[in-house]
Order: structure tokens, then C-alpha cells, then sequence
């Protein structure tokens, strides 16, 4: 099962590789994202598509990336998809245009959510609105296709402008947490790890990632500690009545209750909220 507004890691898998589908399934990622885009070249976009498209109607459960709206690939690609029964999203590249986010939420309909992957400076301007659009669960930052378009470097100082601003278009929609760009490091999941807790510090809440490897890093990034957890209840156990109180010399009020309330909520221990679009 799929949980769009609360999943972590989406791990990409090519839409040629129909052999990698179920090894991408049992890594562990809260959601496959089984791409058209990218990693198919323009040769193998029918072929690929049939694949997705079959592995989808036969059992399996995925998000699928697909060509960007205005390519030659993507009346086809949303062709292919609509009422395919494991579509659970669809991700949207270079995503710019409301209303073609609007019309492609028509087209897949109410079951299968959009993720709109904002790569452009364009796309960054008009957050708000993308994020707005009926069908959008979640926004997605591109980095390295941001970078590219600004002629900036993917890096962290450079980028941090773009993070923070698809943190407070996705709050001000009342979407749930936008999902964080891919980390290149493929051997070393402590780098993994680090930009997915700096992610989450920033507020996003999940990331792409482009190996298996990456998967659990990227959970654990975004998964509350023990020691987060232990501090939570101790905070909520600090307070009684409703008031402000005290706890290690610092003083706990409204705010820092509702935030241990929400790590306990990530850890699994309160309900969380039934509509993302959280008041």
C-alpha cells in the first residue's frame, strides 16, 4: 500500500527494466517510481511504457514519472496510465503549468495523485499554484535540473532559497511536506543520510532516491530517533491542562507540544491527521 502524503523514500527504477520492478519493490522504499522520463531514451519510450504499463496491470502498485507535458511522449504516456489499477500517483517533470496539472488530474482521475517535480525557476515562481491544483498531493524538488536552469551549483547554500520555498508553498496549499531532490553519493549512505535529515530539518518530507541502497538512509532520515521520541513524551508529560511548563531548564509552550505531538505522530505512536491538507 502506498500512503502518498506520508511516504519518505521514492526510490526511482527505469521503465525499460522490467526485471528491476519487484527487486525495487523489496528494498524497502515507501513508494517506486517507476520512470518514463530520464533514465528511458527516446527510442525505448513506447517499449517502456508497455512494460509499465503491464507490470501495473498485473499486480504491481507504483508511482510512474512521466514525460513532461509538451513532449511527444506525453499524451501517450497518460494514455497508457489512465485506469491502470496499481497507478497509485503520477509524477509530472518540469512542472510549470497549473492548468496542465489540472487536466492531467482530470485525465487520471480522483484515484491516482500528481506530484508535481519542480526543476525550473519557473516552476519555483509558481509553487503556490502548483501545489494548489486540485489533483497535487505533494510537490518535488529537482535540484540538479533547477541548478542546471539557473546556472547555480547543486549544492546546499545555493539551493536553500529553492528548499524553504517549496516548504511554505506546500504549507500555505495545505499539501502535505514536499519530497527532496536525489543525493548522487551511491556508496556512502552516511552522506545519504545527512542530506535527508537536513531535508527534514528544512521541512520536506521524503526524497528521491536513485539506488536501493540509498532507501534505508533516506528512512532513517526522516524516521524520528528514539531519543526524539523520548524527549516528545517527556515534553507532553511536562505539560498538564493546556498550559505552558518546564522541562531541562527551557521552557515548554503551545508550539514545542505540537511539535513533540508530530514526532510521535511520525513514529507511529499518535494517529496523524486524516487530510494532508492540514489546517
Amino acid at each position: 500500500m502506498i500512503d502518498v502524503p506520508s511516504a519518505r523514500s521514492w526510490l526511482f527504477v527505469p521503465g525499460d527494466r522490467g526485471d528491476r520492478f519487484a527487486k525495487a519493490v523489496a528494498s524497502g522504499a515507501d513508494v517506486v517510481v517507476c520512470d518514463l522520463e530520464d533514465a528511458v531514451a527516446a527510442d525505448a519510450k513506447s517499449s517502456a511504457r508497455a512494460e509499465v504499463a503491464r507490470w501495473l496491470d498485473e499486480g504491481g502498485v507504483a508511482c510512474v514519472r512521466i514525460n513532461a507535458h509538451g513532449t511527444p511522449f506525453y499524451d501517450a504516456d497518460v494514455s497508457a496510465l489512465s485506469g491502470m489499477r496499481g497507478l497509485r500517483a503520477v509524477m509530472l517533470p518540469k512542472a510549470e503549468d497549473p492548468r496542465a496539472l489540472a487536466e492531467l488530474g482530470d485525465a487520471l482521475g480522483p484515484d491516482t495523485a500528481v506530484v508535481a517535480l519542480v526543476e525550473t525557476a519557473l516552476g519555483l515562481h509558481r509553487a503556490y499554484d502548483l501545489a494548489s491544483a486540485p489533483c497535487v498531493a505533494r510537490l518535488a524538488f529537482g535540484s540538479i535540473d533547477f541548478a542546471l536552469d539557473l546556472g547555480a551549483e547543486d549544492a546546499p547554500t545555493p539551493m536553500l532559497f529553492a528548499r524553504s520555498s517549496l516548504v511554505v508553498a506546500s504549507r500555505a496549499a495545505r499539501v502535505a511536506a514536499p519530497v527532496d531532490g536525489v543525493t548522487v553519493a551511491l556508496d556512502d549512505p552516511s552522506v545519504v543520510e545527512a542530506d535527508a535529515a537536513t531535508a527534514a530539518g528544512l521541512g520536506f518530507g521524503g526524497k528521491l532516491c536513485i539506488h536501493p541502497r540509498q532507501v534505508s538512509a533516506v528512512n532513517a532520515g526522516f524516521s524520528p530517533s528514539e531519543e526524539d521520541v523520548r524527549r516528545a513524551r517527556r515534553i507532553l508529560d511536562s505539560v498538564t491542562g493546556g498550559g505552558a511548563g518546564r522541562l531541562d531548564g527551557e521552557m515548554v509552550d503551545r508550539p514545542v507540544v505540537e511539535r513533540a505531538r508530530l514526532v510521535l505522530q511520525r513514529a507511529g505512536f499518535e494517529p496523524a491527521p486524516d487530510d494532508p491538507r492540514r489546517s
